[in-house]
């Protein structure tokens, strides 16, 4: 219901009420006019009735009416009662929110009750959804890329790129990164290529062996001869170096591996290495060269960054999606996720409801102590107005009945 309609009902109410008053004072002055002429007992209990039911009627009119306004407008004391009383009503109806339907025991059910992450998962499900969820997370990091001076971010970037590389022991880095290697055994892969590299180059180039050799030759000795020698030592070095590639255990392989770990221990123990590699990075990072890769770090970053945002159908927004849909699917089908998810939900919502409690109360407060008094008492009058119509009508009745009960007690007892 609208308040133009309640406004409509509580006239309506309004004169059913004093239209009861009405025929109550003009009862009581029928039957005074009556009295003088007819010597009729009854007439003094219908007058009795009606005399005490208007007096019941203007004490009700007068209570109801000192709520929202001052009544006939005198400013009469202890009236217009929602007005002059706005603030305090909404402190105590913050204060009553909050100590009844905000304590911790009221909301704990409610909050238990609290699983959003099948409703989460649903909604991320659908493409639609998807699509909103990237195109508004897209135009949010374009506008804060537009936004950004290119020259503030790419001397940001230099700044901490010269301070995380002035703590950086760069010879025990490089000592590290071989000595992982060796650990993995990953140099074993570049031992058997390098042979095999090797290996097939010699066979491949056995003619320019033979030019080697016979141009090394003695001019004496025959041609076939050194062709000879020539396809001794390529097949001699082809084979050598097939036994490192198909033997994992071969002399030479543990020799190159002690050589390989004896480097990366020198590296990261010998002070010249610290000393070489701070010359290197030192050249390699001047500043003006340090800003320079960073500014040139940054627009390729940049570029590549809005370029991907604003075309559909980009690989990062093929990859959002495709992750979307399994965080979705998991957010359906995995109960543990759900279960995590649902339980931080619930412990934040109490938590912070909890927290903030004094703040719901502090906003009914506030909220009703800034209404303008008229307008308060008016919207309480559209709410409450048509029952209270009811007090004025059982008052008028009430009090007839009272008042004719007094007068049949004083006429046959008194």
């Amino acid at each position: 219901m609208n308040d133009e309609a309640k406004r409509k009902q509580l006239r309506k109410y309004k004169m059913f009420a004093t239209g009861l008053f009405v025929l109550m004072a003009v009862i009581f002055i029928a039957t005074t006019l009556l009295q003088k002429s007819s010597p009729s007992h009854w007439l003094g209990y219908v007058r009795a009735f009606s005399e005490a039911a208007m007096v019941g009627a203007l004490a009700d009119w007068f209570a109801v009416t000192a709520l929202f306004r001052h009544p006939l407008g005198l400013p009469i004391p202890h009236t217009n009662l929602i007005e002059s009383s706005k603030q305090r009503l909404g402190d105590n109806l913050g204060s009553f929110v909050v100590s009844n339907f905000l304590s911790p025991q009221n909301i704990r059910p409610y909050i238990q009750k609290l699983k959003i992450s099948n409703f989460v998962g649903e909604w991320l499900g659908k493409e639609k959804s998807q699509e909103i969820l990237i195109r508004n997370l897209s135009d949010i990091v374009l506008d804060i890329l537009n936004k950004l001076d290119d020259t503030s971010v790419s001397q940001f970037i230099s700044k901490k790129v010269s301070e995380m590389t002035d703590d950086i022991k760069l010879n025990k880095v490089v000592g590290n990164g071989i000595s992982y290697i060796l650990e993995k055994n990953d140099h074993q892969r570049i031992v058997t290529n390098l042979s095999k590299q090797i290996k097939e180059y010699i066979i491949e180039n056995d003619e320019m062996i033979k030019e080697r050799v016979q141009k090394g030759s003695y001019s004496f000795i025959p041609s076939f001869v050194d062709n000879k020698i020539a396809d001794k030592i390529a097949s001699g070095l082809s084979d050598f170096f097939r036994e490192i590639e198909e033997d994992s255990d071969h002399e030479i392989r543990n020799l190159i591996t002690r050589k390989i770990h004896d480097f990366s221990t020198d590296l990261k123990e010998d002070p010249k290495w610290d000393d070489e590699f701070k010359t290197i990075k030192n050249g390699l990072l001047k500043n003006d060269k340090l800003d320079e890769y960073s500014n040139d770090i940054w627009v390729s970053i940049k570029k590549t960054l809005m370029k991907e945002l604003q075309d559909d159908q980009s690989s990062l927004k093929t990859y959002l999606t495709k992750n979307l849909n399994e965080f979705s699917e998991n957010l359906k089908t995995d109960e543990n996720l759900q279960n995590k998810i649902d339980h931080w939900v619930r412990v934040t919502a109490y938590k912070y409801i909890l927290k903030n409690t004094h703040q719901f109360g502090n906003l009914i407060s506030s909220t009703v102590g800034n209404w303008q008094g008229k307008e308060l008492s008016e919207k309480l009058e559209l709410e409450v107005g048509k029952d209270l119509q009811f007090i004025r009508v059982n008052g008028t009745l009430v009090g007839g009945l009272v008042g004719l009960i007094i007068y049949t007690i004083a006429n046959f007892f008194l």
